[in-house]
């Protein structure tokens, strides 16, 4: 535990990560600071329906899903105003970083003290206003 597990407390984060493991990690991890999972979530498809339908404080994501990449996820995330960090081997990729350059990134495998420390501060940042209805 660390001083950011407060602003985690209660919050639903949904982790989109296509290695099992990796998944298990992410969500132990989660839960440890006291977060509600969505998921874990391996593929795209599923992740959009979830954004759609649950209500979401936060979301970590793969952007390298078996070879399908994430961004529809990850800019449906944004438009909503959901707090997103990308968690991937493939976050020094040339033009990911242009492409998601206000999108806080924690390469693989993860340090679990930096995510906390994003997550927490992307909580307690103000956020733009999700859509009405959502």
């Amino acid at each position: 535990m660390n001083g950011f597990d407060g602003a985690l407390r209660g919050r639903r984060v949904m982790v989109l990560e296509d290695d099992v493991l990796i998944a298990m990690d992410m969500e132990d991890f989660l839960l440890g600071v006291g977060c509600k999972v969505v998921g874990p979530i391996s593929n795209v498809e599923a992740a959009l329906e979830k954004v759609e339908t649950v209500e979401l404080d936060g979301a970590v994501v793969d952007l390298n899903l078996r070879g399908e990449l994430s961004i529809p996820v990850i800019e449906a995330l944004k438009s909503r105003g959901v707090p997103v960090v990308v968690c991937s081997g493939y976050a020094e990729l040339s033009g990911v970083q242009d492409m998601l350059a206000d999108v806080p990134m924690v390469p693989k495998p993860c340090d679990f003290s930096a995510l906390s420390r994003l997550l927490a501060e992307k909580f307690t940042a103000p956020s733009a206003p999700q859509p009405a209805g959502s």
